[in-house]
């Protein structure tokens, strides 16, 4: 059986879009902030506490806007970003780590983490995280 391919969904058009902007503008912190807060009900909230603890544990990393997504970025490559839940209608929220994380652990180890309450556990689980990431 041979699949078509479709192209791009909306949603994925719209992010290149965002990132074509973010690339030309230069997105700042404040535009991170201003993304959160467009955000609504959990995903707002986690971004929120998401923010300030990564800002917290990894203060030498730049919040910057990467897809439309807020990420932290370390001499300009991200290291991890929030992937809301509305973003791509999933489930779930989503921490996610790239390569520039170094979080290599073996052979095969998690780069993306579901969020679905941000508990005192949790915190101190991406705490972790981000400043060994950082």
């Amino acid at each position: 059986m041979t699949r078509t391919y479709d192209g791009f969904t909306a949603a994925e058009r719209s992010a290149m879009k965002e990132r074509a902007k973010e690339l030309k503008n230069g997105a700042k912190e404040t535009e991170v902030l201003a993304k959160i807060a467009e955000m609504s009900g959990s995903d707002r909230e986690v971004g929120e506490r998401l923010h300030d603890l990564i800002r917290s544990a990894a203060p030498g990393l730049t919040p910057k806007l990467w897809y439309g997504m807020p990420a932290y970025a370390r001499d300009g490559k991200v290291v991890c970003f929030f992937q809301p839940a509305a973003k791509f209608k999933s489930r779930y929220a989503m921490l996610g780590f790239s390569d520039e994380a170094h979080l290599d652990d073996g052979e095969m180890w998690p780069t993306y983490f579901a969020i679905t309450e941000f508990s005192a556990d949790v915190a101190s689980r991406i705490s972790a995280l981000v400043s060994r990431a950082a």
